[in-house]
């Protein structure tokens, strides 16, 4: 039987991060080592390898330094909670207790709808489709959970916090980050996607620059649901590039693979040619080579700019599209937490946030890798816990 969907309503309400932790309901027995305290998306690194304090200043470089820095999307669930408590603790054990939940809560939904498949026409069939829809939408909730803390995950072993949420930065409507982390942000893309990038970046800083209030040529100065917009399309855009980067080694893989075996394919048609040649001799037939003695054309291994060129707007629509609903829920609040909650005691929507060059390029490669990491996490969730089709 399908699994079953929550309902659209339930998915596309904003979380209000203010409420998240651990319900009554869903909290640990008392016999759980593990003890959550505040925000559970703060980290300290404990690594000897890595720096040992962390920093997202606002206003100036020489501000005030945290030595821990706080994602904006707090998580909603126990799950969500506990992996978060391990990235801050033992962020090593991480990938192996994510994989371990992803999989009880793939047995949990496929037990409700067994029982519910089993119930069907009984009295009990009610109940039971109610209780299977209930575990559906916990389940999708804890799974989005999980899929951002893996993703923070990433963020955290190339040594780069989330930004946390802006009006953490804003002084005087002004918002500086600082360090850029340009380097580490950049070193996750290959030669081809970071070019592509960098021209995504310049044409989104001309246009802020083109069609925001004039100020100077070093400060940019944009509304606050505008730089949403843009955020939220450059996860979709690095999202975009990791599906075609994907798409384009697997065609390469097939091209060399073919042109390997061309050789053998070539001797094959000319022991065949060779031989009918030889039959045609043998009862006085004309003599000529056969067309598919042949070699076959070499397959264009073209640069992935020029791969992308040729697209089709039905190949283009299928690699820019979200493959899950969760994947689109997470780019959802991920936004919302950090541009819009909490923001409004800032500024007014209509109102405008002023910042550097600088700080609006750490934000969209943040942005970009935020989307390549979506693009690793649901295809490695989804081998695991079946998610919904977008």
């Amino acid at each position: 039987m399908a699994a079953l969907r929550p309902r659209a309503a339930a998915v596309a309400r904003p979380v209000d991060v203010r409420r998240g932790g651990v319900s009554r309901a869903s909290r640990p027995s008392s016999s759980s080592r593990w003890k959550l305290q505040g925000n559970m998306l703060n980290w300290k690194s404990k690594c000897s390898t890595r720096s040992p304090r962390t920093t997202v200043a606002g206003a100036k470089p020489d501000d005030s330094e945290f030595e821990s820095v706080d994602a904006p999307l707090e998580p909603q669930t126990w799950e969500g909670s506990f992996l978060c408590g391990l990235l801050k603790n033992q962020p090593q054990v991480l990938p192996v207790a994510a994989a371990k939940q992803l999989q009880e809560l793939s047995n949990q939904r496929k037990d409700t709808l067994i029982r519910w498949e089993h119930s069907i026409g009984s009295p009990e069939d009610c109940l039971h489709r109610r209780i299977a829809e209930m575990k559906e939408h916990e389940c999708q909730t804890a799974i989005e959970d999980i899929m951002y803390t893996l993703i923070v995950y990433k963020f955290f072993k190339i040594e780069v916090p989330l930004v946390p949420n802006l009006s953490k930065l804003i002084s005087s409507r002004r918002l500086q980050i600082w360090p850029p982390r340009e380097a580490e942000l950049e070193s996750i893309h290959g030669p081809e996607v970071l070019g592509l990038i960098r021209e995504h970046l310049t044409s989104i800083i001309r246009w802020v620059h083109r069609n925001g209030p004039k100020i100077n040529r070093s400060t940019l100065r944009i509304k606050r649901m505008q730089f949403s917009r843009i955020y939220s399309a450059s996860i979709m855009y690095g999202y975009f590039l990791k599906s075609v980067t994907t798409r384009h080694r697997l065609e390469l893989i097939l091209a060399q693979s073919q042109e390997f075996c061309q050789p053998i394919q070539f001797l094959n048609a000319q022991f065949n040619s060779t031989q009918k040649q030889q039959q045609k001799e043998s009862i006085g037939g004309p003599t000529e080579i056969s067309s598919s003695s042949k070699p076959s054309s070499v397959v264009d291994l073209h640069d992935l700019k020029s791969y992308m060129m040729d697209f089709d707007p039905k190949t283009l629509e299928l690699c820019a599209r979200l493959r899950s609903c969760e994947a689109s829920n997470l780019i959802e609040k991920h936004s919302w937490a950090l541009f819009r909650e909490s923001m409004k005691d800032f500024l007014e929507p209509d109102e405008a946030v002023i910042l550097d060059p600088s700080s609006l390029k750490r934000l969209l490669l943040e942005a970009i890798a935020f989307g390549s990491f979506l693009w690793d996490v649901e295809d490695y969730v989804d081998e695991i816990y079946k998610l919904h089709d977008s």
